[in-house]
């Protein structure tokens, strides 16, 4: 998928370009970039920078990757904090474009990119994250390009502790419902046992008719998942390329989808679409049952989708910040 958030270290990354947050004299320093240039090799790695020079606050410039899995390093000094009254938001998202530009210049087809300026350099969290997927999304949206969001583990993440909290209230509300009707259930089931053998001697009759029948069914299909998806775009009157980057997928599984009338497509890759179609919450569960798939209350993946349908809120990166943080699997192929 285009975006996509993980937990991970940067420097074990298989990417193309992995990004440092430099200072302005690129030498080795603490945190996330001296573990670059020790994992790169501190002495070649240095020497490549010292041939640079130096680079400004907000501007990025490339080495190679020498010892990383990583064939360039793009170095880009992020702004300190100073109360948000220097243009520290303007030069960190500075940093996030030119580090793309470059990455394109030097025909990476993927890039990993930590929390710039949210260590040493102080960069409220929160506001560095919504700065960093709103500049990467707005790239995406004329690039293609593969964008990883690293974070070494959920305190270096910025989700917005107001979302969360609403999030959170939502799923105790609906998911933990549905838990507890569901050990009800599990409660009673002894007092069932002959009520369950009624229902299988009815089923014996069942079956038999059902096969008859069954040919007749498969003669009645509704739209397959890709029908529905092409005739909502469509009604929409969105493009293919609009509809796949709000997806936060990529253009050769939308190749796929469009080209297979029978393609079933992942569970989350048809909620992307949802998402990027912006329906209701009735209208997803119609798309989604044309996969196969539906909505329930007992999974928190769902009960969080829910969440920001029932919001009107369809900013995919916004919901794949709070899957991240409710550890569910984010919203793409």
């Amino acid at each position: 998928m285009p975006l996509e958030i993980v937990r991970q270290d940067i420097t074990k990354m298989k990417v193309d370009a992995i990004v440092n947050a430099a200072n302005i004299a690129l030498k080795m320093g603490g945190g996330v970039s001296g573990a670059i240039f020790r994992a790169a090799g501190a002495r070649e790695l240095q020497e490549a920078c010292d041939k640079i020079g130096d680079c400004k606050v907000g501007e990025a410039v490339i080495t190679g990757g020498f010892q990383l899995d990583a064939n360039y390093i793009i170095h880009t000094p992020g702004p300190i904090w100073q109360g948000g009254i220097h243009q520290e938001a303007a030069l960190l998202k500075a940093s996030y474009s030119h580090s793309l530009e470059l990455a394109k210049k030097y025909q990476c087809e993927s890039i990993a990119f930590p929390l710039i300026s949210t260590g040493i350099y102080g960069y409220p969290k929160e506001e560095a994250l919504e700065i960093a997927v709103s500049t990467i999304s707005s790239f995406l949206f004329h690039h293609d390009l593969l964008v990883y969001l690293v974070v070494f583990d959920k305190n270096s993440f910025g989700l917005s502790k107001k979302l969360f909290t609403s999030i959170h209230q939502y799923i105790d509300k609906h998911y933990v419902e549905e838990v507890e009707k569901a050990f009800q259930r599990t409660r009673e089931e002894p007092y069932l046992f002959e009520q369950r053998q009624e229902i299988e001697n009815l089923q014996q009759e069942v079956y038999k008719e059902a096969e008859e029948s069954l040919l007749n069914l498969l003669n009645q299909l509704e739209e397959s998942f890709s029908e529905r998806l092409l005739r909502l775009i469509d009604e929409k009157r969105m493009t293919d390329v609009e509809t796949y980057k709000r997806a936060n997928l990529d253009r050769r599984l939308f190749s796929k989808i469009r080209n297979a009338v029978d393609y079933t497509p992942k569970k989350k890759t048809a909620v992307a679409f949802a998402i990027a179609l912006q329906l209701d919450f009735k209208e997803t569960i119609d798309l989604l049952s044309a996969a196969g798939y539906t909505l329930s209350r007992s999974s928190k993946f769902d009960v969080i989708i829910e969440f920001f349908i029932h919001q009107a809120n369809f900013n995919i990166h916004e919901i794949n910040e709070a899957l991240f943080a409710f550890d569910q699997p984010i919203l793409g192929a």
